[in-house]
This record gives structure tokens, C-alpha cells and sequence, in this order.
């Protein structure tokens, strides 16, 4: 008895021709690096341009929403720290934000804006979101997951590190 093999394989990249599947594939990520710098950025710029966000104390301010979060966090003492002086914590959280937003919008340093933001995400989720039940409620966790095939892949398309790359290509096959 024989039995249908199918021998074609899938090889139109081999001739440089590209398929829908293969544009699909290698802009797979770009959705999500829109989206993750968009609101990281956006998320700077909103720390920074809110009047009671930047205070030690009051409604809204950063000092009062680690002291309500410091209890029920899974590191109080990350929460400690940075009450030690809350308005420069939420200066560098609001500019590192800004800066992940921006660098992985632009896919500069595109692994490097990635690993920022997976880093802040993961601080989010050990203190502020931590005692989120049931915990897929917390947004923290799901960013943190969501940064992390951007950590792996960088920003390989449509990006100033793929254009840099390519330039360094360039100039080094001349010199060859």
C-alpha cells in the first residue's frame, strides 16, 4: 500500500519571492512594538505632565499610592526604597517609561527598550499590582509577558537598529 506524501515544501524565500505568510511572519512583532512603545511613552508623558502625580503626598501622588501599595506587596522593601524619595522614584519611572516608549517606537537599542520595560512591568507587578485577585485583573503581568518576545527578537524591521545594521553592512563591503 503507498501512501500520498506530499514532497513540496514551502521555499519561496529561497528565490526571493515572498508570500503573504512570509510578510505576515516577519512583521509578526511590529503590533506589538506599536503598542508597547505608544503607551509606554504615553504613559511617561502622562507622569510627567500631571500636577499631582510628581508630589510626596496628596490625592493622586505617587508618595500616597506606594504608601496605600506597600502592604499587600510581594517586595515592600523595592516600595521602601523608593519612598525614601518618592518624587525622584516617580521622575525616573516617568522618564524610563518614556524612554522604553521611544526607543521601542523607534527600535533604538530596540532589546535594551525592551528589557526596560519588562523590568518596570516586573516592578508594577511585585508591588503596586501584586495583591490584583484574580491575578490576570493586573495589567502588569500581561505587559511583562508581552515585553519579553520584544527582549528575544529586538527590533529587526522598520527600525534605527536595522537601518544602523545595515549601514555598518554597507560601509564594511566596501573595505572588502
Amino acid at each position: 500500500m503507498t501512501h500520498g506524501i506530499r514532497t513540496e515544501t514551502h521555499t519561496s524565500h529561497l528565490n526571493g519571492a515572498r508570500d503573504w505568510r512570509d510578510s505576515a511572519a516577519r512583521y509578526a512583532l511590529l503590533p506589538l512594538r506599536i503598542f508597547l512603545g505608544v503607551t509606554f511613552a504615553y504613559a511617561g508623558l502622562n507622569k510627567l505632565t500631571d500636577s499631582t502625580f510628581l508630589k510626596s503626598g496628596g490625592a493622586g501622588s505617587i508618595g500616597d499610592t506606594m504608601r496605600a501599595a506597600r502592604d499587600s506587596a510581594a517586595v515592600p522593601a523595592l516600595i521602601d526604597m523608593a519612598l525614601r524619595n518618592p518624587v525622584g522614584f516617580g521622575t525616573a519611572i516617568a522618564l524610563g517609561e518614556l524612554a522604553v516608549g521611544l526607543g521601542t517606537l523607534l527600535g533604538l537599542l530596540g532589546r535594551l527598550a525592551a528589557l526596560g520595560g519588562a523590568l518596570i512591568s516586573l516592578s508594577l507587578w511585585l508591588t503596586v499590582s501584586w495583591a490584583t485577585t484574580p491575578y490576570y485583573y493586573g495589567n502588569d503581568l500581561a505587559y511583562l509577558m508581552a515585553w519579553l518576545p520584544l527582549v528575544l527578537a529586538g527590533a529587526p524591521y522598520l527600525s534605527l537598529d536595522a537601518a544602523l545594521r545595515a549601514r555598518r553592512r554597507q560601509r564594511g563591503s566596501v573595505y572588502l
